[in-house]
């Protein structure tokens, strides 16, 4: 297993490819459903609609065109985590395959507040962890919103995201910091400046040989992220689509050094239940393409 962490590890550092994000919550997964052409007159509780979910994600996994030569790495859900892939635990299926998971472990955001919304209390994070680790799951995710150029709000937002990552990373998993700033942010400029400072703040605080890894909305100012690549603590650093369409996201994706993909709605953007298994794996492989060369700028 320590073999096994240790090519992951390099994988996720140095790999040529993108994160797919199927970590869709129960917020965003009616969103995700429709988009994949189920109604939500299709479930009648939450139950049937994450198993539908578990099925799309699924057949994504399953695909021929869904394998670690451009994917490095995937997000879950919990429920997604401790399903099964052709009859395999998801995250061996995925490793099976190349692929490195990881596991989004917030429940979710707490009401707006100064600009911003911080993670909700995480009260069952040390058992997530704890079967995260045992099930071979390399890292995990957690997401934060900021909406208004608040330096306070922001913050407070980062110091959150850093506190819960040393808790993880004593657990062996690799955090994914989240601290999204959203696209229709009416300050967004000023925001991700703010946001770039704070980061620093936090990453020059970090102990020793500790690292994480950043996912943030793709910037206004292409180049606004670049130097935290250089820093000793940062292990990568992901984009988010953030609800851009798949062409607008690669566009500007292709045009910030640094940064690869790890997209959610973008990735799945056209995948629909009705196709055969060729149609759909003939469209999921456009979007890896697509998705591939804006991440390895090619």
């Amino acid at each position: 297993m320590a073999d096994d962490r240790e090519k992951m590890q390099d994988k996720v550092a140095h790999g040529a490819g993108f994160f797919a994000a199927l970590d869709q919550s129960g917020g965003s997964t009616p969103k995700a459903l429709a988009q994949y052409g189920i109604a939500a007159s299709a479930y009648g509780n939450e139950t049937q609609m994450f198993a539908l979910m578990h099925e799309m994600r699924v057949r994504i996994m399953t695909a021929p065109s869904f394998t670690g030569e451009r994917v490095l790495g995937a997000i879950l859900f919990e429920g997604t985590m401790q399903g099964t892939a052709g009859g395999t635990p998801v995250p061996a299926f995925l490793w099976g395959r190349g692929i490195v998971a990881f596991l989004k472990v917030d429940e979710g955001l707490q009401a707006e507040r100064g600009g911003v919304s911080l993670m909700k209390e995480m009260s069952g994070l040390e058992a997530r962890l704890v079967e995260a680790g045992r099930l071979g799951v390399f890292g995990t995710k957690m997401r934060s919103t900021i909406r208004h150029a608040s330096r306070e709000g922001i913050a407070a937002v980062v110091d959150q995201q850093f506190e819960i990552a040393e808790r993880i990373a004593g657990h062996g998993l690799m955090p994914i910091v989240e601290p999204e700033v959203l696209i229709d942010s009416p300050d967004k400029e000023a925001a991700e400046t703010m946001l770039h400072e704070e980061l620093r703040r936090r990453l020059d605080d970090l102990p020793g040989g500790s690292r994480v890894i950043l996912k943030l909305t793709l910037p206004s100012d292409p180049g606004r992220y670049v130097d935290l690549l250089e820093h000793e603590g940062v292990a990568r650093l992901l984009a988010l689509s953030g609800g851009y369409s798949r062409e607008e996201a690669c566009r500007r994706l292709a045009a910030t050094p640094g940064m690869i993909a790890s997209f959610s709605r973008a990735l799945t953007e056209g995948l629909k239940v009705t196709m055969s298994d060729p149609e759909f794996d003939a469209a999921l492989e456009r979007s890896i393409a697509t998705i591939h060369k804006a991440s390895v700028k090619t």
